[in-house]
């Protein structure tokens, strides 16, 4: 193998699988120099904030669902949120708590995903899932049993995970009855089984070992419970804003190389997602999953990005006790049927219509999304804004690539360009929802 000081590199990597969108890296590697490193995403527009303009506040929730297939019930929580906020409308504990309970169950099924069919593969040595059939066939099923659980919970409480119906505006039109409940309690107690075999394998998996200290980014609050649904912006650096004043904390700006727009907040980069939850709120989380932290070595402030695959492990046991608790909470404690919005929006007796500027912040798998809408006084929407936590992290990744590149130029071509994707796909990155995401280019 060639000295690192001398190395000429020529990589091509067309399409990475396992992550969604599209991207390009350039790099340019020349006599062990690294003369270029960037990160492109070349995704085209989708487009869903001018589709915003002219549609009635209590559509939104509905059309930003469509957004992500995985994240559905997450955009239309922020949706309804930043509605809200601009309506002037103050949700009921129990629909918050009802809301905080779909949100778990959007984690469990986006993590499940991620560490187990998306990043596993690297560590075990294959290139997709589909080998795993084979090798870890039990692992396979058991990772697809836990999605389907976690869906079919879904379509009870909210009819279907994909799109969302029942959480609107101000409320829910049909709240679980006791039956319900009983279903989804039996669900997940029955999850316990597939769970821990993969929180087991989740032990085993030797990520790489890289670090660079960056900004990271999340809900913070003063409560004792771990912040998914609302919250202040707060950041690693000690700072911390009203959802308010997002953009203080995002400061979108564009690149000409990217289809995607960068963030930034107090250093050149800002890193979202679930190792900044992680980082920020590690007090908050259930015991239980403190205690899984502590055993595979996972402690704040953690700098390492591929960690973040094993913070969303972290996550899928808090969420999985949280959920848990807040069934047998209400199955104990009953629901107040006369919370359910029966009658129209814009009837006599529902919700309130004006003129207003809403802003919803929400977490999402992913990391922190910002829905900002501005209505006129019917409630159409006059202006929207959304910032979706992957564009959040581009400017990171990027700035991670020219820090690990100049690490791993000794290994050999194949393993470099392992690496490179393995770093990308700890982000979960997630553009446009589409299936491939990265084109890696080394020009000498």
């Amino acid at each position: 193998m060639a000295k690192t000081t001398e190395k000429n590199i020529d990589i091509k990597v067309d399409y990475v699988t396992r992550v969604e969108g599209h991207g390009s890296i350039v790099a340019n590697v020349k006599n062990g120099k690294i003369e270029k490193c960037e990160f492109h995403v070349v995704e085209t527009p989708r487009l869903f904030e001018g589709m915003l303009r002219g549609r009635s506040i209590f559509e939104a929730q509905h059309i930003t669902s469509r957004i992500c297939g995985i994240c559905s019930c997450g955009h239309s929580l922020a949706s309804i949120a930043a509605a809200e906020d601009a309506l002037g409308v103050v949700p009921t504990e129990q629909t918050i708590k009802l809301r905080k309970l779909l949100l778990d169950y959007e984690f469990l099924d986006s993590h499940v995903l991620h560490a187990f069919l998306l990043v596993a593969p690297d560590v075990l040595g294959v290139p997709s899932f589909v080998p795993l059939v084979k090798t870890h066939n039990q692992t396979v099923r058991q990772i697809l049993r836990l999605k389907k659980a976690v869906n079919d919970c879904c379509d009870i409480l909210v009819g279907r995970h994909i799109h969302p119906i029942t959480a609107i505006v101000g409320g829910w039109t049909k709240l679980p009855r006791p039956k319900d409940l009983d279903a989804q309690i039996k669900i997940m107690e029955g999850m316990t089984a597939e769970l821990e075999p993969l929180l087991k394998l989740a032990k085993t998996l030797k990520l790489p070992d890289f670090t660079r200290e960056t900004e990271y980014v999340a809900l913070v609050s003063d409560d004792a419970e771990y912040p998914l649904l609302s919250g202040d912006i707060g950041s690693t650096d000690g700072k911390r804003v009203s959802r308010k004043d997002y953009r203080k904390s995002t400061n979108e700006f564009v690149d000409p190389r990217s289809s995607a727009k960068f963030s930034k907040w107090n250093r050149e980069s800002v890193f979202v997602g679930a190792l900044a939850r992680f980082n920020l709120n590690y007090d908050k989380l259930h015991p239980k999953a403190k205690a899984y932290a502590k055993e595979i070595g996972l402690k704040p402030v953690c700098h390492n990005p591929f960690m973040n695959t094993m913070a969303q492990v972290v996550e899928i046991i808090h969420c999985y006790h949280h959920a848990l608790g807040i069934l047998k909470d209400f199955r104990k404690n009953g629901l107040d049927y006369g919370q359910e919005i029966t009658v129209g929006v814009n009837e006599k007796g529902a919700v309130p219509v004006r003129a207003g500027d809403g802003v919803g912040s929400v977490e999402v798998p992913r990391g922190i999304l910002h829905h900002n809408y501005v209505t006129d006084e019917n409630g159409m929407i006059k202006k929207a804004n959304c910032i979706i936590p992957t564009n959040q992290n581009v400017n990171n990744i990027e700035h991670d690539f020219s820090k690990f590149l100049p690490e791993i130029l000794h290994m050999k071509q194949d393993d470099i360009r392992l690496r490179l994707e393995m770093l990308v796909r700890a982000y979960d990155p997630c553009i446009s929802c589409s299936a491939h995401y990265l084109d890696v280019t080394f020009v000498e």
